[in-house]
């Protein structure tokens, strides 16, 4: 269970480090995007994200761009969301749900 009193930085760690635990790979090509998800982890931080609709929002980064992707935590949404990268920053595209479905998802 995540500490509802921690800084948001520190559930955002809880709450990969649980997925991490309870992911299991079940081929060869999740093993591969699980080595890849740990690589590209960086702690969090905080990053203004643009909606659709002209719409911008502080949320958490919490992986390093491989230069055209990364995943940003929504806090008020309380999930992971895939964005592309941009002139203007991070661009939510609409692929929500678990960090590593997310980083997965490229």
């Amino acid at each position: 269970m995540i500490e509802a009193d921690l800084p948001i930085p520190d559930r955002i760690k809880d709450l990969i480090e649980t997925e991490l635990a309870e992911f299991r790979p079940a081929t060869q090509a999740d093993q591969a995007n699980l080595v890849a998800f740990r690589a590209a982890l960086r702690d969090p931080r905080p990053v203004t994200v643009n909606f659709s609709g002209g719409l911008t929002q502080t949320c958490w980064s919490v992986t390093r761009t491989n230069g055209d992707y990364r995943v940003i935590f929504l806090p008020l949404a309380g999930y992971f969301s895939l964005c592309v990268e941009s002139d203007f920053g991070p661009l939510d595209i609409g692929v929500h749900g678990t960090a590593i479905g997310c980083f997965s998802s490229v």
